[in-house]
């Protein structure tokens, strides 16, 4: 268990305290100022505390002003407030604030004990239920529309034995559906056997499949049993179908036609006794139409399709994938979870994530590791997210008026609005200057200027040169402008 943070300019309460506590068997830490204590909250060099204990009334920063950082950097934290029988109002103040109860001075020893305990009980409470909702989440989150639509699918699947072919980008969790097709559908019992066939050199993807016999080839000092074997009343899932050579994929056909396949080096046919679900980031219909895929190997796993929702189609799930990356990502590292700031959250629903829900869980890993406060704002945020938000606004800039950030270009306009025009224009030239572009003034002073134009004469409806007196500028520099931006 963490320790007990006590702040207090007043020794003899701090020591007081200690001494209580210690006797409880409650390990403790004392802070002279608040300033010490967000010192300490910021280096991180601890877990930081289980409960804070903090004065009311101290010189510089004072207990409310302390209660609101701690607040806005651990919003779980419990916080304590001591104060003066006479300061009332300072005790509703930090009630609204956020405490989680206040101990009046003087102070009954035992009674401040129980209340450091009762504390302790409900930080214990709310981290074992974050870690209870970690280990029971389900298999795949989702509440998109489009990820609905795919749990509805696997549940109609839930009792068949059909054929299923999984689509979609890499990083979508293609892998993640088939475990749970496997999961609820009648052979659960058995084992899920995945093999990537892309990731396996040509030459040794057929042994892998079909497993060989002794002396089969050099090196083949026993027999192997393949992965049609090892699945053996369960479901083989085959990633990345598109990459496997076409030798292979005749052999592969073979088997899901009359369910018999032999081992490398065999003569004795074997029967394959399992479902096979294939997933593929690729076209599979212009691999055919290349010839690279067989046509009838095609259709014979292209009985039952599943599309996973790239994350930019879902990025309402966002939110949710986020906050449980985080807590996993805190839980393997034992640290206290990060949080993402409103903004910081916006700024991820603008991104249009292209390597989508293990982008994202990387990226909430990283966090974990490298953003320096409990709660993550958006300056803390991988540059290639920050360096995307100028473009996702230039997509629709009326998006800002947008009350949610419902998508990309919204989202956008939420954080360039808190982070600043200039820090948003400073991104957008980075940008540019670090593609090399040599045309980076122009470019970007074009787009300055006509967005001043644009917001001029939308504010004078259309009147030219009303717009130009309120730009500062005269009516022939407008007319110019407007000829030169194409304007209408």
């Amino acid at each position: 268990m963490k320790p007990i943070w006590i702040v207090d300019d007043d020794p003899s309460i701090r020591f007081v305290l200690e001494k209580a506590l210690a006797r409880e068997g409650l390990a403790t830490r004392s802070f002279d100022s608040p300033k010490a204590v967000l010192d300490a909250l910021a280096d991180g060099a601890d877990d930081g505390p289980q409960v804070l204990v903090s004065d009311i009334r101290m010189p510089g920063t004072n207990g409310l002003q302390l209660l609101e950082q701690v607040r806005r950097q651990r919003p779980g934290l419990p916080v304590i407030i001591m104060t003066a029988y006479s300061d009332l109002d300072s005790a509703v103040a930090a009630f609204q604030g956020g405490a989680f109860e206040y101990l009046p001075k003087p102070f009954d020893l035992p009674k401040a004990v129980e209340l450091i305990r009762r504390a302790v009980e409900e930080s214990l409470r709310e981290e074992e239920d974050a870690a209870e909702a970690v280990n029971n989440a389900p298999e795949i989150l989702g509440q998109a529309p489009a990820m609905q639509d795919v749990f509805r699918a696997i549940g109609r699947l839930s009792q068949s034995h059909v054929t299923v072919l999984i689509t979609g980008e890499s990083g979508t969790g293609k892998e993640l559906v088939a475990r749970a097709l496997h999961k609820h559908s009648p052979r659960a019992g058995g084992p899920f056997v995945a093999i990537n066939t892309a990731a396996i050199p040509k030459d040794l993807l057929e042994s892998e499949l079909f497993g060989h016999e002794r002396g089969a080839f050099t090196g083949a000092q026993a027999q192997r049993r393949g992965r049609f074997e090892q699945a053996e009343g369960g479901t083989l899932f085959l990633d990345e179908i598109g990459d496997m050579p076409l030798e292979l994929q005749t052999r592969l056909l073979r088997v899901l036609s009359d369910g018999h396949y032999y081992r490398v080096g065999g003569h004795a046919p074997l029967k394959a006794n399992v479902r096979v679900i294939a997933a593929t980031h690729q076209n599979l219909e212009q691999r055919v139409r290349e010839g690279a895929f067989r046509e009838d190997l095609y259709h014979r796993l292209n009985v039952i399709r599943l599309r996973l929702p790239p994350l930019r189609e879902r990025r309402e799930d966002i939110p949710l994938l986020a906050r449980f990356f985080l807590q996993h990502s805190a839980r393997q590292l034992a640290v206290e979870p990060k949080r993402l700031s409103e903004v910081a959250l916006a700024a991820l629903q603008a991104f249009d994530f292209p390597g989508n829900v293990r982008q994202l869980e990387n990226l909430c890993h990283w966090l974990t590791v490298m953003a320096p406060a409990q709660v993550v704002d958006v300056k803390d945020l991988p540059p290639e997210v920050l360096q995307a938000l100028p473009r996702a606004l230039a997509a629709d800039p009326g998006a800002a008026q947008q009350a949610r950030p419902a998508n990309a270009a919204a989202a956008a306009a939420v954080v360039t609005a808190a982070v600043g025009w200039e820090e948003a224009l400073r991104s957008e030239a980075q940008r540019l200057l670090a593609e090399g572009r040599r045309d980076v003034w122009d470019v970007l002073s074009q787009r300055f200027e006509r967005c001043l134009i644009d917001a001029a004469l939308q504010s004078t409806h259309g009147r030219r040169i009303e717009a130009a007196q309120r730009l500062g500028i005269g009516r022939n520099t407008i007319t110019r402008k407007l000829h030169e931006l194409g304007i209408d």
